[in-house]
């Protein structure tokens, strides 16, 4: 067991959340524990509590509690041969820089309470011959398939962390709402706040919107802001909607789409889970033959290569739950723009 150390981040270190760069300083530590280790304050930040999700800063002094040694905690599990091919198989792009994952429906892309098998443990499968194995660069919902990028070297992780917050990326979410939204176009602009969840761990947490005119007096809250589009719908009883995350705030989009009183159809946290309008908004459910499954996909990822500056337009097919669904509807993908916000609808 080794005693209390001050660690000090370094330049090429800066920009990254806490626990990633805990894991990097000490890969035998498991996820769970670092946030442990958070929570009780035994980890800190220039003297200052932390969340694992904190961001460090070239220079700040962290401190890090007793660990101990690699051989007294186990390790991490290794990839099964069946996860190896899995995650490999969802790779919809690759170069000596990035890769771009289409990430299953249900996969988380982090550790954390009860979560074992992830994305980002996955990736060891990903090295392709590399030294280092990929790393996270932004994140999807468990329950949201689609494009996920990953960098493959800490250089080229940094410049597109940048590139994602400083909002230099065009990220176009597909999803099935009930009802149908109307204006057919429009922006969102509610604010969002976090309540609370249940348990040690705080399970059920979910983000309350807040109206733009109280976002100031509110705790907590910050701004964010959707785009939508209709794509398609179904009389009045549901819709495909095109949907871009202006801000990146969690559960952004599905809490924005349940506030408007459209619910993404499966999202049973934000929505209702049932399947009637009782005049304020309808419920999450179309029922019949309509999968329960979150019908929410990160459809495309638009962004400059941050080593070869070529645009990078990178798209993913429906998952199959998504894609029943539409066969069931009369949607197909390829009779829609691939931007509406930028090309007029037919």
């Amino acid at each position: 067991m080794s005693g209390v150390q001050h660690l000090t981040i370094a330049a090429e270190e800066a920009d990254q959340r806490l626990d990633r760069w805990f894991r990097r300083r000490f890969p035998h530590v498991p996820q769970g524990r670092i946030e442990k280790m958070c929570r009780k304050g035994e980890i800190r930040v220039d003297g200052g509590r932390v969340k694992p999700a904190t961001r460090v800063a070239a220079g700040q002094s962290v401190r890090v509690p007793p660990l101990p040694e690699p051989g007294e905690a186990p390790e991490p599990p290794r990839v099964s041969a069946a996860d190896a091919e899995m995650i490999r198989a969802a790779v919809i792009y690759r170069d000596d820089h990035v890769i771009a994952l289409d990430k299953p429906p249900g996969l988380p892309v982090q550790g954390g309470s009860g979560q074992t098998r992830h994305v980002d443990g996955l990736a060891e499968a990903l090295r392709f011959g590399l030294d280092e194995k990929p790393r996270l660069v932004h994140r999807l919902d468990k329950d949201t398939s689609g494009v996920l990028i990953m960098a493959r070297t800490q250089r080229v992780a940094g410049a597109l962390t940048k590139a994602f917050r400083a909002r230099e990326t065009r990220k176009i979410y597909w999803a099935a709402v009930a009802g149908v939204p109307s204006p057919r176009m429009g922006t969102i602009r509610f604010g969002l706040v976090k309540a609370p969840g249940h348990g040690p761990h705080g399970e059920g947490e979910k983000m309350i919107c807040v109206y733009p005119d109280e976002i100031g007096a509110t705790p907590g809250a910050k701004r964010a802001t959707t785009d939508y589009a209709v794509l398609s719908a179904l009389a009045k009883r549901t819709a495909w909607v095109a949907l871009v995350p202006v801000t990146g705030r969690t559960h952004q989009l599905r809490a924005h789409m349940a506030e408007i009183g459209h619910p993404i159809v499966g999202d049973g946290k934000y929505g209702p889970n049932r399947q009637d309008n009782l005049g304020d908004g309808w419920g999450a459910q179309l029922g019949g033959e309509v999968s329960r499954k979150l019908h929410l996909h990160a459809r495309s990822l638009r962004l400059t290569h941050p080593v070869t500056g070529a645009e990078l337009h990178l798209t993913a097919p429906l998952p199959s739950h998504m894609r029943r669904t539409w066969e069931n509807l009369g949607w197909a993908e390829d009779d829609v723009p691939e931007d509406p916000f930028e090309e007029e609808m037919p």
